[in-house]
């Protein structure tokens, strides 16, 4: 049993749009420009913000879902990804007690923090907020005494006098920083969230002026002596060690793809993969792969170049005639489809594995934890091979792809009853669903596996 000793602290909120992203990378840059190591997380099944922590921390940031992962998935990848690190951040989701149901804190940043026994930091929105912060403050920190609310952050204050005035307040604990009301800071937003820090036009020297603001708002030695405070932590188990390379697996990687969870990409290192990133938008030829791994990202916002690239989509389309391995999540389904539709109704020819259009929709088409069981062996594992995952999208296949095989048997989180999806011809698998598998580390393995083995007949052909 592995015992992790890094301090640690969680930044949560009140509620979502608070600005807790904004502080967080604020504190990242700051606590780095002191020279420290920072290791990132994420709670939730977000892929945005961690592209935000890793522009500011310089360094990659890790989901913590308590769904998906489980109890023993959070403490091994926390374990594992801050092993090394003089400070760990852990950003939370909507707010502190915000979770899949109303009545159980199940997937919330204070599930996170009690795993982690972590002391958590309260951003607040305290624009036009005077001693009622007071009574705010209070019944956060009784609400859950297992949950050590020790600070506050007041966002988006007025002026100095403001904060002086706040910190006058019969506050239950202390306020350990603000930041004060200021466009030019401000994280630019998409859809349900941030843009992704990849295709975000935000420019180095923002996340630079967010460090020198935290070192001017925040009392740093503070915030770090609280996270120090954290007590020793016992991981249930420890990630397997990266194996001796078997195969390598493609992972596309550009503007229009990027939304992979570290975990993931971790345990096919540990499977025996080696991961060779390419770009379906600027490359003209794949990498020499044993297989391919198209996350998800916005490829509809780079549909005209995707489609120009003539040549990629005809070695796509050979890798597939040819048997090996391709796995695709949401908009690597879009990518595999036989054209996208954009949002303005433009139309662009794609690789055309998988029957059907990607139509853009202004609406949600759809949100929410679901669990995953296969109807049928594949490249994934044998039939009847589970886990957890996430969608998130506006996108649909119309037509809904009735001509070709679905394998997965879809129960969402709540809501809507199952649903076939996992769209597969021959050894081509592509669907909506983001994929965590720490609930199932058999399935990197079994992927690895599919790819290695493909390898392998492709060299007995040619020996």
């Amino acid at each position: 049993m592995a015992i992790c000793v890094t301090p640690r602290i969680v930044v949560a909120a009140t509620g979502s749009g608070v600005g807790k992203t904004t502080v967080t990378a604020a504190l990242m840059r700051a606590l780095h420009d002191r020279g420290l190591k920072v290791a990132a997380f994420k709670c939730g099944p977000d892929y945005l913000d961690p592209g935000y922590h890793q522009r500011a921390a310089l360094s990659s940031s890790h989901n913590l879902d308590g769904w998906m992962m489980g109890r023993a998935g959070v403490l091994e990848t926390f374990a594992t990804a801050a092993a090394d690190a003089d400070i760990a951040i852990i950003e939370g989701v909507m707010g502190l007690f915000d979770s899949a149901a109303p009545t159980a804190d199940e997937g919330s940043t204070a599930e996170i923090a009690r795993w982690l026994g972590a002391p958590v930091l309260l951003v607040v929105d305290a624009s036009g907020m005077a001693r009622t912060i007071a009574a705010l403050a209070l019944g956060f920190a009784q609400f859950d005494s297992s949950i050590r609310i020790a600070g506050l952050i007041c966002n988006r204050v007025g002026s100095r006098g403001h904060l002086e005035l706040l910190r006058r307040t019969p506050v239950p604990m202390p306020i350990v920083g603000a930041l004060p009301a200021a466009p030019e800071i401000t994280l630019p937003e998409r859809h349900l969230g941030l843009v992704s820090a990849i295709n975000s036009a935000t420019p180095e020297s923002v996340f630079q002026r967010l460090g020198q603001m935290a070192v001017e708002w925040f009392d740093l030695d503070s915030i770090i002596a609280l996270a120090r405070s954290s007590p020793p932590l016992a991981g249930d188990r420890d990630r397997a060690p990266r194996a001796i390379a078997r195969c390598p697996i493609g992972i596309a990687y550009d503007e229009a793809f990027h939304f992979y969870y570290q975990y993931n990409l971790a345990a096919l290192e540990a499977a025996g993969a080696e991961l060779v990133r390419f770009s379906p938008i600027r490359d003209r030829t794949l990498p020499a792969v044993a297989g391919l791994y198209f996350g998800g990202g916005y490829p509809e916002t780079a549909a005209r170049e995707l489609s120009a690239n003539l040549p990629m989509l005809q070695a796509i389309r050979e890798f597939a005639a040819a048997g090996k391995p391709i796995y695709a999540e949401c908009g690597g389904l879009m990518y595999l489809a036989e054209a996208i539709r954009t949002f303005d109704h433009e139309t662009y020819p794609m690789a055309a594995l998988i029957p059907g259009t990607a139509v853009m929709h202004s609406t949600l088409q759809a949100l929410g934890y679901v669990e995953v069981t296969t109807t049928a062996p594949s490249l994934l594992g044998p039939t009847g091979t589970s886990w957890r995952g996430h969608q998130f999208r506006y996108s649909s296949l119309e037509p809904d792809a009735a001509a070709i095989e679905r394998i997965y048997r879809v129960v969402p989180r709540w809501g809507a009853g199952p649903f076939a999806e996992g769209y597969r011809r021959a050894n081509v698998i592509a669907s909506y669903v983001h994929a965590h598998w720490a609930s199932n580390p058999a399935v990197p393995a079994a992927f690895v596996q599919t790819c290695a083995e493909a390898a392998d007949r492709r060299k007995d052909r040619f020996s």
